[in-house]
């Protein structure tokens, strides 16, 4: 049987099995041809509330499994992604509108993250402390109980996988809110892996919908811990109503991303790695490159090098043929893009490349001769646009860079040690030298600062255990003393 057979999951959610949601159900289409695919069950905030109750009863067996016993249910899933790959990228490609090779990043990297979480159960969850007292001091981590993760459409399966695994692994139960855009991709996908995987019902539950049922997952009394991928605007909101509850929120939000040319680099590959940065995945990505500050010595070349590479894109219906680019997720997204890329225009901007759409398919853009104070500079893009200005020294570059309220990916280019020198000084929770702003491993700690999140809460044992486990003392004396009353 396909881990998709539509028979088993369509229009329906996941509370301790498959079964219709009151929240009715909505189509899922396919952007590139508006074709409808099937159908995925919607929730209702009552049926969080339900979800949550039985979550947090199935988490107390969970957690008491050895660990080797959680472990292999997280080799399966990674073995099961493995195994259905081409299943997998087929419905990423259909669903999500993404090229075959973001496709199989997708399979791929959830895959990894299955087997680096597989490690957690047996690492080292806790340490002795020294004491003057006489008796044993411990501190041990433990699960938080149940963990809502809330993740969007851009890169679904990534996006949920990466608090899925690592929560489960650690002895949690998850309530799974994918984006109802990517429910399938980032939900039932999911489901029906951990389910074949063996995942006693209850541990994960999905429960696809919209704002409301998002809120619930925040809100629902038995949630401890809240894991958020999204824009910022909507994480301020997470954030703010998870304090409201006392819960932890770790957010994952949006960037605006610099990469950083310097003079003597070769101006051709600085331009490949800006083309890849932006226009990768439509540039729907929190790590895409919004903004390009080039050495003033390579600026004109660097422009008509990028818009070359821009005019040479193609663009069109990933599951038709070989593209480059597929389509804007949906039709308010690509209005979103235009307004920014047309208002700049309008501003003074020049637009060297693109700036212009069919349907959903918007080209690969690339504008100049900006300033400061204009949107496609200033603002989180989330298309295909790479908006260039020139520098003329480091200090200035690192002064721009600096300049945003985003903080998640910088890309230097040229020279690896004057590179070394900028990065000590950017404020920024990745940096990659030589390489494009678009980069994520399952072991890699992975986060931002400022405006785009809470810091590195996803990859790695320290920041998975740090996100979805609570700090415990332990004193143990070798008798009881004598207090004085």
């Amino acid at each position: 049987m396909a881990l998709l057979d539509t028979s088993v999951w369509t229009g329906k959610i996941y509370v301790n099995g498959w079964r219709d949601g009151r929240g009715g159900t909505e189509d899922v289409t396919n952007p590139s041809t508006d074709e409808t695919l099937g159908q995925i069950g919607f929730a209702s905030p009552e049926d969080v509330y339900e979800a949550a109750e039985k979550a947090a009863a199935a988490q107390k067996e969970w957690a008491a499994l050895k660990p080797s016993e959680r472990a292999a249910v997280l080799r399966r899933a990674g073995l099961l992604f493995e195994e259905h790959a081409e299943e997998v990228m087929d419905w990423v490609v259909r669903e999500t509108g993404a090229i075959q090779p973001k496709a199989g990043l997708e399979a791929s990297v959830a895959a990894a993250e299955c087997y680096e979480s597989s490690a957690l159960p047996s690492h080292p969850h806790g340490e002795y402390l020294p004491s003057d007292a006489p008796h044993w001091s411990l501190s041990r981590r433990v699960p938080v109980g149940v963990v809502s993760v809330i993740s969007p459409f851009n890169f679904p399966l990534i996006l949920s996988i990466r608090s899925v695994a690592p929560a489960l692994a650690l002895g949690n139960a998850v309530l799974l809110k994918p984006d109802p855009r990517t429910s399938v991709t980032g939900g039932a996908l999911i489901m029906r892996v951990f389910e074949e995987a063996g995942l006693p019902p209850g541990v994960l539950q999905l429960l696809p919908g919209g704002g409301d049922v998002g809120a619930a997952t925040v809100e629902a009394p038995h949630v401890n811990v809240v894991s958020f991928t999204g824009s910022t605007a909507a994480g301020r909101h997470v954030g703010a109503a998870a304090a409201q509850h006392l819960k932890r929120a770790h957010l994952e939000l949006g960037g605006n991303n610099v990469v950083i040319v310097l003079p003597g680099a070769d101006v051709d590959l600085a331009a490949g790695v800006g083309a890849m940065g932006s226009f990768f995945h439509q540039g729907q990505i929190c790590m895409t490159t919004g903004r390009h500050l080039v050495h003033e010595d390579l600026h004109d070349e660097y422009v008509d090098k990028l818009a070359a590479k821009a005019e040479a894109l193609v663009v069109g219906d990933p599951s038709g043929g070989p593209v480059h680019l597929g389509p804007i997720i949906d039709e308010r997204q690509l209005k979103a893009i235009d307004a920014i890329v047309q208002e700049t225009a309008i501003a003074g901007a020049r637009v060297v490349a693109g700036g212009s759409h069919e349907g959903l398919f918007y080209r690969p853009t690339v504008l100049s001769e900006l300033t400061h104070e204009m949107t496609a500079w200033k603002d989180e893009i989330f298309g295909p646009v790479a908006p260039v200005m020139k520098v003329s020294s480091a200090e200035e570059a690192v002064e721009f860079a600096n300049a945003s309220e985003y903080g998640l990916s910088v890309s230097i280019v040229g020279d690896v040690g004057e590179a070394m020198k900028i990065a000590d000084r950017i404020r920024s929770g990745k940096i990659h030298i030589n390489e494009m702003t678009v980069a994520d491993e399952a072991n890699a700690p992975f986060g931002g600062m400022g405006a785009s999140g809470t810091g590195s809460r996803f990859g790695g044992p320290t920041a998975n255990i740090d996100a979805f486990t609570e700090t415990q003392w332990i004193t143990i004396s070798p008798d009881v003393p004598h207090y004085p009353f």
